[in-house]
């Protein structure tokens, strides 16, 4: 199908129903947002980059001076909860697929965030269909049939669906833009996600009593933020309804963005419910940003790297206190552990870890939490249940204690080590993953775990990191690039089957994780190379 309205062209099959979503409607509205913001788009990807530099080269990260009024004005607040956001206990996050978006459609929680990032692997057919799901959901015309004729129907209570469109960096190349002096690009992943959501589903939500509600992943300053507020009011004004109705959830999951919180909140103020603490990107951040800092950069196994640990709790602290004293809420990360239907030993390990990690948020202030799978639903609302009783929130907690300096925020210390074990958990997770997301799967349950690309990225940072540290494990290991090569042939021969993705998954951990560069997100290469099939990769060049 090769189709084009207002310079947005299709290059990609056309699927049942597609026509559905790539309306010229829908096109030219995707025309007109990547008209007004793909520049500073452009902008402020460079200005990643620019930072990046700087940390590697010894700046220290401190709260900005040029920003203090805002951090000191007490008065202002953000325009909080919109319709059906009031109470998020407890959140479902997932991917969109038909019987995953029935699934957290009839899990029980309060929210339902519905994933095109971290938890979709973004081919065009998920990309599509899923916007599809949400559709059908919205308007309560979903079902799925199995292979064997298992059938899934929406039951009577839903939850709000707050979707999170793919982070800044991310681009589809199943959409070509034509700016205006007619130069052709990939579409932004993050506008045709948001587009498409909101042209489609925006009016019908408000008419259903909700609203179109949105997570932000991955931003790393406030000026990210103040793009993605002109982007909402551009939106309402180009559709009709009024300033404000938009409501986005910032993800915190960077450690640039964690010196910038009031700010971030300030930009969206008009337009923000709160944030969100994403313990694992955030993690992954920081092994990013200072992994060429020295030995007293370099992160333990990730086992230890808890939400205990003195840069964790700051970070956490910081966001409650900074959400609660602006009417915004906190909301907690998902535990990686998840149960095991066939295996009650693992269940009742998973359950009493969840249990642990759910109380602990709560007990901090937290208005809301995460899980990944509809059987921790009411482990995880029992702890908020606990705390909140019938209240719908904590904002009233303002949470006056905490004192967060910077140093904080950067305190590293960890009472752990690199350990064989470690390395080659590390090596076995980064490979089955990426082997599961070329097929398609973005989120997967490994060893017990919940993995998606967050904890991949974990993963294969720290592999990069401890080889060009020469790090040496607890047993008296070095690691290098030998060593992990050898773990990866290991993790081979164990793991591979038939499907003949295996060999591509290995080509890619090699890319990210055995180069002498650093590639800032594992997914931009593999995209291209795998994801984005032949014939469309001709009319791409073409």
């Amino acid at each position: 199908m090769t189709s084009s309205h207002d310079r947005m062209r299709v290059l990609a099959t056309a699927g049942d129903r597609y026509d559905e979503i790539l309306t010229p409607g829908a096109l030219r509205f995707l025309t007109h947002l990547h008209d007004a913001f793909s520049g500073r788009r452009h902008d402020r990807l460079a200005a990643r980059m620019d930072r990046r530099r700087a940390i590697d080269n010894g700046r220290d990260l401190r709260f900005l001076p040029e920003t203090r009024a805002i951090r000191e004005e007490p008065g202002w607040r953000v325009a909080g909860a919109g319709p059906g956001l009031h109470d998020r206990r407890v959140e479902i996050t997932g991917p969109t697929d038909r019987k995953m978006t029935i699934n957290a459609m009839n899990s029980g929680a309060k929210v339902w965030l519905a994933d095109h990032e971290d938890a979709l692997s973004p081919t065009w057919h998920n990309i599509i269909e899923g916007q599809l799901s949400l559709y059908d959901a919205i308007r309560r015309q979903i079902d799925f049939t199995t292979a064997d004729g298992k059938e899934y129907r929406l039951g009577e209570e839903t939850p709000t669906i707050v979707m999170r469109p793919r982070g800044w960096h991310l681009v589809e190349k199943h959409l070509q833009y034509i700016d205006p002096a007619g130069l052709t690009r990939p579409a932004s992943g993050s506008l045709v996600d948001f587009g498409l959501y909101f042209f489609h589903n925006a009016a019908e939500l408000i008419a259903r009593g909700s609203g179109p509600y949105f997570y932000l992943p991955k931003l790393e300053n406030h000026l990210e933020a103040r793009l993605w507020d002109d982007i909402f009011t551009f939106s309402e004004n180009a559709i009709g309804i009024p300033h404000g109705t938009i409501r986005a959830t910032v993800l915190i999951e960077t450690i640039t963005a964690a010196f910038e919180m009031e700010e971030i909140l300030y930009e969206l103020r008009e337009h923000c419910a709160g944030l969100n603490a994403g313990r694992w990107d955030y993690i992954f951040s920081i092994i990013k940003n200072f992994r060429g800092r020295g030995d007293g950069f370099v992160m333990p196994d990730r086992a230890a790297i808890t939400m205990t640990v003195p840069f964790m709790r700051a970070y956490t602290e910081l966001l409650v206190s900074t959400c609660h004293r602006r009417g915004a809420h906190a909301i907690g990360g998902m535990s990686a552990f998840i149960p095991n239907r066939r295996d009650p030993e693992v269940t009742a390990r998973a359950l009493e870890q969840v249990h642990a990690d759910k109380r602990r948020e709560a007990g901090d202030g937290f208005d809301g939490t995460w899980v990944a799978h509809p059987d921790l639903v009411s482990t995880a609302r029992e702890e908020f249940d606990a705390v909140l009783g019938d209240r719908p929130n904590q904002l009233d907690r303002l949470r006056e204690d905490v004192r967060v300096e910077a140093r904080d925020l950067v305190d590293f210390r960890i009472d752990g080590t690199v350990t064989d074990a470690g390395v080659a958990a590390n090596v076995a997770i980064a490979l089955r993953y990426i082997e599961s997301w070329l097929r398609g799967v973005g989120a997967a349950a490994i060893d017990n775990l919940m993995e998606d690309a967050a904890t991949a990225e974990i993963s294969r940072s720290q592999l990069w990191q401890w080889m060009h540290r020469g790090t040496v494990t607890r047993e008296g290991t070095r690691i290098t690039h030998e060593s992990v090569e050898r773990q990866l042939a290991e993790a081979l021969a164990r793991y591979r089957t038939e499907s003949d993705t295996w060999d591509d998954a290995a080509e890619v951990f090699r890319q990210v994780t055995l180069g002498e560069d650093f590639p800032t997100f594992l997914t931009l290469s593999a995209y291209s190379q795998f994801l984005v099939e032949e014939n469309e990769r001709a009319a791409i060049a073409a």
